[in-house]
């Protein structure tokens, strides 16, 4: 089969950072489904596995963890699919990806791709929508039903591809205030459109913004990039027994300065259930039907923003080096062999 991987960790300006290999086609047994790649996402997590995490034995590392196929084989164990479903899923960070033309994938993290969307337009979305539904349903619990007292959410990089779709699960199914950062004309147009009740500039103090906008504190605050560079200002922002989550890998974080507002610490990893096997990691599977079914019913879009053709070494280096640059807004797709 066709696949892309590496072999050395190389910067995206060399040309052989990815290269167009090919490998076996994999067998599928007890929980897994042999799944025929029809179109992939790219995030940072790419990126950052190509940059650090050298192939061992002198093998190809395939990368990939956003994708949407077609059941081609079933395990003996499966039980929730059958050969000739259309699917959606993130995948197992431990395993080997989705920039394959066949991949193997543990039933209990796939859903069942949206009816209503193309591959390319649903590749977009499972590894985005795991990750900011755990961090607004499971990590910082934020209700689903009207309180008394609205509360408000501020959404550090809010125009990537996460937080695009935290905006719209935000407003779809919660009463929040919803709080966005951009810095550019586009993205923050792109906020706009998916729901933003407000739009901060995050190269300018998030405390200032908030006063500019009449919010001096909110009571949570999700940061998904740069995290090292607005801390001080996201302790600042919050109001006493907030809530911060992230999702980005700051050098280092001081937990102390939490502690006079009793700030709670939230981190978010959408790849612990599969790598640790836990017992609910069939939650994945049932959130990812959940959010089909939203999209399905209008409530939520697909977050592409840019296509950038077939599935190929050349066309993915392109997508790493846009994501490198943090220029990208929304999602970036390829799509066939």
């Amino acid at each position: 089969m066709k696949a892309i991987g590496y072999h050395q960790c190389l910067p995206v300006t060399d040309a052989n950072a990815l290269e167009n290999i090919t490998l076996p086609v994999p067998k599928a047994s007890g929980h897994d489904l042999l799944i025929g790649v029809k179109a992939v996402s790219v995030n940072p997590v790419d990126y950052k596995v190509r940059q650090n995490m050298a192939p061992k034995n002198g093998d190809y590392k395939v990368l990939g963890w956003d994708a949407a196929g077609i059941v081609e084989a079933v395990g003996d164990k499966v039980t929730k699919f059958k050969v000739g479903d259309k699917v959606w899923y993130a995948g197992d960070l431990t395993r080997s990806g989705s920039n394959a033309e066949y991949q193997l994938v543990d039933e209990r993290i796939v859903g069942n791709m949206p009816e209503s969307l193309s591959f390319a337009e649903a590749a977009a979305m499972p590894l985005t929508s795991i990750t900011a539904w755990e961090m607004l349903f499971d990590r910082l619990q934020i209700p689903t039903v009207a309180t008394e007292n609205p509360k408000t959410v501020l959404v550090i990089g809010a125009a990537g591809g996460v937080g695009s779709i935290m905006v719209q699960l935000l407003r779809c199914l919660t009463g929040v205030t919803i709080i966005g950062t951009a810095s550019r004309e586009e993205s923050v147009k792109w906020l706009n459109e998916l729901g933003a009740q407000h739009i901060i500039n995050h190269r300018e103090p998030l405390s200032e913004g908030l006063k500019a906008i009449g919010i001096p504190e909110v009571d949570y605050v999700i940061s998904l990039n740069n995290t090292d560079e607005h801390y001080e200002e996201i302790v600042k922002s919050l109001a006493p027994q907030g809530h911060f989550g992230l999702i980005d890998d700051p050098a280092q974080l001081d937990a102390m300065p939490l502690k006079l507002k009793c700030i709670t610490l939230h981190w978010e990893l959408m790849f612990t259930r599969s790598m640790f096997q836990t017992p609910d990691m069939v939650e994945q599977h049932k959130l990812l039907n959940e959010v089909s079914g939203l999209i399905d019913k209008g409530q939520i879009k697909t977050t592409v923003a840019h296509h950038l053709g077939t599935i190929n070494a050349e066309n993915l280096i392109k997508a790493h080096a846009m994501l490198e640059s943090q220029q990208a807004h929304g999602k970036i797709v390829l799509e066939g062999f």
